[in-house]
């Protein structure tokens, strides 16, 4: 997956409004499905909790839907490419510890994941604004890219691949 520039104001402008639409939405339709089946189905003295549970669970279903339709749209595509960033970290999180092994064992692989998710981490803590834990982050990016320079290696972000992670079981 390659890294690409993303125009902060206008992420987090698309994603308040996905936000802000996905639960006024799954609200709406809750009330909507719940009080359709409560009216098709519902007896008297018996307790509606499992139509509306119904309506909740349809309710969402229909809001998954609807985000699968708009993944691809312009408005989205941005959202989309850092929900998959951030995928893609947790499966780097995951398996850290080896790949931190292996770049002590001077793998190539493990070095192009490590740059990657150094990069990748720093990219969407700016978009998120999360200023608490980015210095860190940025450090350990930096001591990574000493450690490539010193080895005299190209490496870069750009040479990642998601099965590179498939050598760190």
């Amino acid at each position: 997956m390659q890294l690409i520039n993303i125009d902060k104001k206008r992420y987090r402008k698309n994603l308040n409004i996905v936000i802000v639409g996905f639960i006024g939405t799954l609200l709406i339709l809750s009330l909507i499905f719940g009080q359709l089946l409560i009216a098709s189905f519902a007896q008297e003295g018996v307790s509606n909790f499992r139509y509306n549970l119904l309506g909740v669970i349809l309710s969402l279903l229909a809001c998954a839907g609807i985000m699968h339709t708009l993944k691809n749209s312009d408005a989205f595509k941005e959202i989309y490419y850092v929900w998959k960033v951030k995928q893609i970290q947790n499966s780097i999180y995951r398996k850290l510890k080896k790949i931190k092994v292996g770049v002590s064992n001077d793998e190539h692989n493990a070095l192009i994941i490590l740059v990657f998710y150094y990069q990748s981490l720093i990219q969407v803590y700016k978009l998120d604004d999360n200023t608490l834990t980015i210095s860190e982050v940025e450090k350990r990016f930096s001591d990574l890219q000493a450690v490539v320079a010193e080895k005299n290696l190209t490496i870069s972000a750009d040479q990642f691949e998601k099965e590179l992670l498939d050598f760190y079981r």
